[in-house]
């Protein structure tokens, strides 16, 4: 008996049996139907097993979206190998720390260069002229390492299994309505290097053999013509992708070009980050769409709760947990749950943590399963909620000092470390503002080395040239002094009492005994 498919190198290829001229991929110009993609896959997990590379060899990729990027990733899993997919904007001092991390033995990046980090490079994935090695299907092995921001600041992998991606994709399409159906054409903006991308995006297509339009950076008015122009009739999206579209509607003085892009739309979620409540009555309004607001973590692969588990869609609400998800809020200090929501049940509560437990849980973080889950099958998420009278969630804030922007997560002290290293800086420290573009920015506070003098533009290179755009920042405040803690560590939490952390705050480049 045939076992069914469970890693994405296999659904392509059901999907390429079940539907072989249907079509899988729209990128600009380039189509390609299920069959053809397939046959792509092979050839570069031919291409992976020529250059020697055996399977458990962890392959980084570092492409924008793209069929290049699923031909690398696709064909790496094929031939056995973990694949790390690698975010576009990191620089190399960021890129080298995770290859070196990962003990990533090549890297597939957009164009040739010398070996980083002892690692040799190669651009577009390989090519193979024979078969593709003939591996079987490991469930449990590791699939992927997604980085994520960690508690030491550093980037941690999260080993993620195909056993745990599928399961993911099991609670996506178990709720009614479906998040992807085989009929529908959806709209893949956001970065496959990331899980919500990756997973939600391409994970979903692959398993019911849709179809990915893919977009390789993300324009505002570039991309409401390709879905109007292509009928997209799925978006997995952002916060600052939907303020963006009305933004431009704003622009153009008419909402024509929005209604236009969203008409063929049957589902629209959101993702990565709160999404404002105006927004979400806007969308509604303008492009007669309902977005429905979900909520995950790269260590869920990513889905938690959505709105449309419950058939509820409301205004800054998450929701509730996918069909085969449990989620508990706990009381932060005792860990003892404040609501316990298996399905739909549950009350109105206080704010707790959201602890996280089903099948879809990552194995920890590499390299030795460590942080993953407690012995009852638990996680911690570190982010608060409440429920409210019908039982859905609503987030209320995040328990650590991650500054999470445009979806991605910033941890302080990896900024921090870069911010310490000028000549000039003494201390810093860094919090989140408010952005209504982005859903948070990074603000720097620092205090300055006797005699020294710094200006913003200074600080802002001198970070660019570490640090990925998305992780610098964007304002800076100097301080005569930095507030600590009993124990000696700069209170962020004091700065953001101090008001540091509203946006009309007002950066500062001069001095201020705050």
């Amino acid at each position: 008996m045939t076992q069914p498919a469970t890693t994405l190198p296999a659904l392509v290829r059901a999907a390429a049996r079940a539907r072989p001229e249907a079509p899988a991929v729209v990128a600009g110009e380039e189509r390609l139907s299920w069959a053809e993609l397939d046959a792509q896959v092979d050839r570069a997990a031919a291409g992976f097993a020529a250059r020697g590379l055996a399977p458990g060899d962890r392959v980084a990729v570092q492409l924008p979206n793209g069929s290049a990027w699923l031909r690398a990733v696709l064909g790496a899993l094929r031939a056995g190998c973990v694949v790390v997919p690698v975010n576009t904007a990191y620089t190399d001092p960021e890129l080298e720390f995770v290859l070196g991390d990962s003990g990533a033995s090549l890297l597939v990046a957009s164009t040739d260069r010398p070996p980083l980090a002892g690692v040799p490079v190669v651009a577009g994935p390989p090519h193979g002229d024979g078969d593709p090695p003939a591996r079987p299907e490991e469930p449990s092995a590791p699939a992927f390492l997604a980085y994520t921001s960690g508690t030491t600041g550093r980037p941690r992998g999260a080993v993620l299994t195909a056993a745990a991606l599928r399961a993911n994709q099991e609670q996506c399409l178990a709720m009614d309505p479906p998040a992807v159906r085989p009929d529908d054409r959806v709209l893949l903006v956001l970065p496959l290097f990331h899980v919500y991308g990756l997973n939600a995006g391409f994970g979903l297509v692959a398993a019911t053999g849709a179809c990915a339009v893919l977009v390789d950076a993300f324009d505002p008015a570039a991309t409401l013509a390709v879905m109007a122009a292509e009928e997209v009739t799925a978006v997995p999206g952002a916060p600052p992708m939907y303020q963006a579209w009305l933004a431009e509607a704003d622009a153009a003085g008419s909402d024509a070009a929005l209604r236009r892009a969203f008409a063929a739309v049957r589902i629209a979620s959101s993702g990565a980050a709160p999404l404002p409540a105006e927004v979400w009555t806007a969308m509604r309004e303008r492009a007669a769409v309902t977005v429905w607001e979900g909520y995950g973590l790269t260590e869920a692969c990513p889905v938690v709760t959505s709105t449309l588990a419950t058939g509820r869609p409301k205004p800054a609400c998450i929701g509730g947990p996918l069909p085969g998800v449990e989620v508990q809020l706990r009381d932060t200090a005792l860990h003892e749950p404040t609501a316990e929501r298996e399905g739909g049940d549950g009350g109105e509560d206080g704010p707790g943590e959201i602890w996280v437990r089903g099948p879809n849980l990552f194995s920890g973080y590499w390299p030795d399963g460590a942080d993953g889950p407690d012995a009852d099958g638990w996680l911690a998420t570190g982010d608060l909620a409440y429920a409210d009278e019908d039982g859905d969630l609503h987030l209320v804030d995040r328990r650590s000092d991650l500054v999470l922007v445009s979806g991605f997560n910033v941890y302080p002290a990896e900024v921090e470390r870069v911010l310490d290293s000028h000549p000039a800086v003494a201390e810093s420290a860094v919090i989140g503002v408010p952005d209504p573009r982005t859903g948070n920015s990074v603000r720097a506070v620092v205090a300055l080395r006797p005699g020294r003098t710094l200006t913003y533009g200074e600080l802002r290179a001198h970070a660019a040239a570490s640090l990925a755009r998305y992780k610098v920042p964007t304002s800076v405040q100097v301080l005569a002094a930095l507030p600590h803690s009993l124990t000696g560590k700069v209170s962020r939490a004091r700065l953001r009492e101090l008001g540091l952390s509203r946006p009309d705050s007002g950066p500062r480049e001069e001095d201020d005994d705050a």
